[in-house]
């Protein structure tokens, strides 16, 4: 049965909404060329923004079902890639967050490279709504390399090491999906983003207590997916 009029409507309008991630990823790359790092990092979390809200809009409206023709995870995972790996590493480059030459082009490459074998992978989100390796957050890589000034050998070393991280099974939580401490991990997340514009606002000398919280999260985010990874481990092997 063909769905009503109103809801294809809707279900066009929240793709279209997704899609303007590619428009927030080219104006990112033009404040990035030009030399604008605090634009580049205002248009990252709006993308952010329409990331963390476009998925669950979708299931709510359920558009899989109203325009079944359209592969809307196909166009997530296409802006997904623009905005949290391209734009991002672009940033990077531009900003003197890397190596200058053929070194910094070499780094540079190793997120571009391991974030396309990911975003291929069929495995890259679980049956039970985590992301497996590291998920290609490039975009939070390149924030905390302006916020906190990191130099070119720092930020080299964070990059290959979450590049290899992205192969390591290690399953990351969903913010909006993972069942384990959803109400929690989606307040958190909420609260982080938050952060992110206190942050911003505050450039170049941002409150230090915002950084504090934000860099809180972060390290609440690395050690519950670890503890959830090994929870879920340990009860396979005695399953």
């Amino acid at each position: 049965m063909r769905a009503p009029r109103s809801l294809r409507a809707a279900g066009w309008a929240l793709h279209l909404y997704t899609a303007s991630g590619s428009v927030l990823a080219l104006l990112a790359v033009l404040a990035a060329i030009e030399g604008d790092v605090e634009r580049a990092l205002w248009v990252l979390l709006a993308a952010l923004v329409v990331d963390g809200t476009d998925g669950m809009l979708a299931r709510r409206l359920k558009v899989s079902e109203t325009i079944p023709g359209f592969d809307g995870a196909r166009l997530d995972d296409i802006v997904d890639y623009l905005t949290y790996v391209f734009a991002p590493v672009v940033l990077l480059l531009t900003s003197g967050h890397l190596p200058g030459g053929a070194w910094g082009a070499v780094v540079a490459a190793l997120p571009l490279l391991a974030s396309c074998v990911q975003f291929c992978r069929k495995d890259a989100k679980t049956e039970d709504h985590y992301f497996l390796g590291f998920p290609s957050y490039w975009n939070v890589v390149a924030f905390y390399a302006v916020v906190l000034g990191l130099g070119p050998v720092v930020v080299s070393v964070v990059l290959v090491v979450c590049s290899v991280l992205v192969f390591v099974p290690i399953k990351y939580i969903y913010p909006s999906r993972t069942r384990s401490f959803r109400l929690l991990n989606l307040a958190l997340a909420g609260l982080w983003l938050v952060l992110y514009a206190v942050i911003l606002a505050g450039m170049p000398d941002p409150a230090v207590w915002a950084v504090a919280l934000s860099l809180a999260y972060l390290a609440y985010y690395l050690l519950a997916s670890v503890f959830l990874t090994a929870v879920q481990r340990v009860r396979q092997v005695r399953g």
